[in-house]
């Protein structure tokens, strides 16, 4: 059953939130404040976290930047009430995968919650003959259907962001691909926005499928111009 943390401070709407999650069979606990949203994702296990924004105490920024900062990668939607590109921008830089501004219908919120668990198996595809074939390189195996990569006998799973962005790369495979070519494809973002969301997901991603990181040789930076994914 998938486990989902609503962090949200008016009541009404966050009933309406729970209610309609638990009506799809989700486990769902609620915390009003930021502070007890970083609690909760240290001491317990989530598929997802429906992180507003303006919340008393530490904001959904700072719970998201604590998060990743703590190397906790759980897939974050953000709500926000700001209709701002900006506001949306630094979300996603802070670490969210995804955002929805308010108001918002319940079935947009419910199509965005199953975008980003369909990286779970119980959301994989159903028919196995159309199952796609998993992509191997280095000590890395991905499995674009269930969003899942395995290197060294461990299990990652990625967000829906992380699976873009490396597919992403992917097909394009000894290319250079610019950074605004990315935003555009993988985030739907102007590619002249100013943002580095690009370079943080990049440093996840290095992080699950380079040896070393810090000299990658499958995800290569091109100075000035882009990235470039190299099989090697």
């Amino acid at each position: 059953m998938p486990r989902v943390l609503v962090v949200e401070d008016e009541l009404h709407i966050a009933e309406a939130i729970i209610f309609n999650l638990e009506a799809e069979g989700f486990d769902v606990e609620h915390v009003p404040d930021g502070e007890g949203a970083v609690s909760a994702v240290m001491e317990q296990t989530f598929d997802l976290v429906l992180l507003d924004i303006m919340l008393p105490g530490l904001s959904g920024y700072e719970v998201a930047r604590k998060l990743r900062a703590s190397g906790n990668y759980v897939p974050i939607l953000v709500l926000t009430a700001k209709d701002d590109s900006s506001d949306l921008i630094r979300g996603i830089e802070e670490g969210a995968d995804d955002y929805l501004t308010k108001p918002f219908s319940l079935d947009e919120l419910m199509v965005r919650v199953r975008a980003l668990l369909r990286r779970r198996r119980w959301d994989r595809v159903s028919d196995e003959s159309e199952a796609m074939v998993p992509e191997k390189f280095g000590e890395v195996t991905i499995y674009f259907d269930r969003f899942e990569l395995e290197r060294g006998g461990q299990e990652i799973i990625l967000t829906t962001k992380e699976a873009g962005l490396l597919r992403a790369l992917m097909d394009r495979e000894g290319e250079v691909v610019p950074r605004g070519e990315l935003l555009e494809s993988v985030w739907g973002l102007r590619p002249e926005t100013r943002t580095r969301v690009v370079d943080t997901f990049i440093h996840r991603l290095r992080r699950y499928v380079e040896k070393d990181p810090s000299r990658p040789k499958h995800i290569v930076s091109v100075r000035g111009r882009g990235y470039r994914f190299v099989r090697g």
